[in-house]
């Protein structure tokens, strides 16, 4: 049985972590232990109760993974923290992160939000090796599909979590088996382009000129209005409104 330690959060997570669970004797796979943060879009069934429900040790840090022996496998899915190489290392067979955007074109962060924003035609689902840097490891598997027109940040969002389910449950033999051939993200670049995105980016995009064209505030409402978080805004008449796609036309 390979030994794995999951990392991860959201429903996607628990998702993931079900699956390896539920597949256990398929996969030949057993999850050892668990590294996870609650979430503010958590609700159901979470990673955490996945851990408790069926008695997998939950680790308070990163540093835990080096208490493990015969770790073979490390499966990141959602984690919100960044695996430097001393964690990395300690799987003995390869660490894996499932990144809900393709590669190389949308690492780091909100990448739904500026794929809309760049008028993208096509989004997808990533998994890659961990190696040290953020979202730059080779590409092991991936799945992709067209933006509808029109797409909001929150159905972008709920498509790549479905296709990033489809993913993880096609792949996960594969990847447990070491039936994969990793392909380098610098040997993409130049054919699909690359970008990296920081977390604090969003809340410059969220910022509305009002003297912007209809079509421009409406895509940038598009692309950053995702409840519970605040939505976007513009200051008119010195005050801050909250803007949102049925606010539009009686804002301007």
């Amino acid at each position: 049985m390979r030994k794995i330690a999951f990392l991860g959060s959201k429903a996607i997570g628990a998702f993931c972590l079900s699956e390896l669970i539920n597949r256990q004797d398929e996969l030949k796979a057993e999850v050892i232990a668990v590294l996870t943060k609650a979430n503010k879009l958590d609700s159901g069934e979470t990673v955490s109760s996945l851990a408790k429900e069926n008695e997998i040790p939950v680790l308070t840090s990163l540093n835990d993974l080096k208490e493990i022996d015969d770790l073979d496998i490390i499966l990141s899915v959602q984690h919100h923290e960044i695996l430097r190489s001393e964690h990395i290392e300690l799987a003995s067979q390869i660490a894996v992160n499932l990144h809900m955007a393709p590669l190389p074109e949308y690492r780091g962060c909100n990448q739904f939000t500026f794929a809309i924003l760049d008028e993208a035609k096509t989004f997808g689902t990533t998994l890659h090796r961990l190696e040290p840097g953020i979202d730059s490891g080779s590409i092991l598997f991936e799945k992709r599909f067209p933006i509808p027109e029109k797409c909001t940040v929150k159905e972008l969002y709920e498509n790549t979590v479905e296709t990033s389910k489809k993913l993880f449950s096609e792949k996960i033999e594969d990847l447990i088996k070491g039936n994969y051939s990793p392909v380098s993200q610098s040997d993409l670049e130049e054919e699909r382009g690359s970008s990296y995105h920081y977390r604090h980016e969003i809340d410059e995009v969220k910022k509305i000129d009002l003297n912007w064209p209809k079509e421009k505030i409406e895509k940038h409402i598009r692309a950053t209005h995702l409840p519970p978080f605040p939505p976007p805004y513009a200051i008119k008449n010195g005050q801050k409104v909250e803007l949102t796609l049925d606010k539009l036309d009686k804002i301007k």
